[in-house]
């Protein structure tokens, strides 16, 4: 169910879509760096242990 939005409907659903996809771009680039990040820490610990 979409609400009448008169007549800047179509501004306003673009907008929920620019937002959307900025956030789901956001979440996109912090899941890929968030693993990249603890594969590196892995590999730092796995580096440490081996020296230890």
């Amino acid at each position: 169910m979409i609400p009448d939005l008169g007549k800047y409907q179509g501004e306003v659903l673009a907008s929920y879509a620019v937002t959307l996809g900025l956030l789901l771009g956001l979440l996109a680039i912090s899941w890929f760096r968030g693993r990249r990040v603890a594969k590196a820490l892995r590999e730092v610990e796995e580096r440490r242990a081996k020296n230890v």
